[in-house]
């Protein structure tokens, strides 16, 4: 990215609300790329920015991430407005609403740019989506662990980032039906709740619920400040042991929760390996290359894509307990 585009970027993100970080400029031939994520500041899009520029640094790419302030679509919306006016080669998303983006992501596409996605399987009007933990993978493994951790019984809620972020929304429903098929006197109270983007929403939540269900013994929160949240709340109920709260964050973030045994565990994918691939699959785009079944890419292994719905999905899964936590941590996640 040129010195003079990195500035109207900047300057257009802190206009509409965004945290930005521009990456110095290379070569003129340099693929140029903007990732918008669904909200800055936070531990888990701060490990995503970490590996977007350390990839960037090693494939000579100029890219920049843009992070809402809050995880308002319609912000991300503009973000992305601005990077098309910017005329970058590549516009990478983690969106908070799928359908919201399509038309702009459609605006970004007809411009010329490649669009690629994450978090959000059959996105509309993306050259590609990627995800490093399948659905099914990614469900059956939580609903297991928390039927262990209940004994096969019991209460539990279930938090998403939001009703509208796709692969949230389908791991809960993975997890649910893993849980009715194979746990049947495991008992989901309510439907789902929306608030795990935001660790205050998360935690008032849990405390409305704990107290609305004094025999609640479980949450499982999709959405990386939703386990923070609950476990919070747990431990302030000092609950902590009586219930389980499970869910993939941030290991700096989580790692005294875990600790203090108010925040059980969970699974995720590394973050920051996420970013690298966003760059990765962004340069390859933008240089004509062609994805094909059987090739191995850097940081997915050898993928077998869906050509139909435009996803590449791989299981990288790496479990966070008591053993695993810090070492995570120690790693920037």
């Amino acid at each position: 990215m040129t010195s003079k585009l990195s500035r109207l970027l900047l300057a257009g993100a802190f206009a509409i609300g965004l945290t930005a970080t521009a990456i110095p400029s290379n070569a003129d031939a340099a693929t140029r790329m903007g990732v918008v994520v669904k909200i800055g500041g936070i531990p888990w899009f701060n490990a995503m920015e970490a590996g977007i520029k350390q990839r960037a640094k090693e494939l000579g790419v100029d890219a920049v991430m843009v992070g809402p302030t809050s995880a308002d679509p319609a912000l991300q919306v503009r973000a992305v407005e601005d990077l098309i006016a910017q005329r970058v080669d590549v516009i990478g998303v983690v969106p908070n609403d799928a359908e919201v983006l399509e038309p702009v992501l459609q605006r970004a596409r007809d411009a010329g740019i490649k669009v690629i996605t994450h978090e959000s399987p059959k996105q509309k009007n993306a050259d590609w989506n990627f995800e490093l933990a399948s659905v099914d993978g990614f469900g059956d493994a939580y609903g297991k662990m928390l039927a262990d951790k209940l004994g096969g019984k019991g209460k539990y809620a279930v938090f998403v980032g939001s009703l509208t972020v796709p692969l949230h929304n389908a791991w809960a429903d993975a997890a649910i039906a893993y849980l009715k098929k194979n746990n049947p006197e495991m008992e989901l109270v309510g439907d789902r709740y929306g608030v795990a983007e935001n660790v205050d929403e998360s935690r008032r939540t849990a405390l409305d619920l704990m107290r609305a269900h004094p025999d609640l013994k479980g949450f499982l929160a999709f959405g990386s400040q939703g386990p923070i949240g609950a476990a919070r709340a747990v431990s302030e109920r000092r609950k902590g042991g009586e219930i389980a709260v499970l869910g993939p964050f941030s290991p700096g973030q989580g790692r005294r929760l875990v600790h203090d045994d108010v925040l059980t565990g969970g699974f995720m994918w590394n973050p920051m390996e996420a970013g690298k691939v966003f760059v990765t699959l962004g340069d390859m785009l933008a240089k004509g290359q062609e994805i094909k079944d059987g090739m191995e890419i850097e940081g997915l292994g050898k993928v077998h894509p869906d050509f139909t719905e435009r996803n590449i999905i791989v299981d990288q899964l790496v479990e966070l307990n008591k053993d695993t936590v810090d070492k995570l941590a120690e790693l920037g996640l």
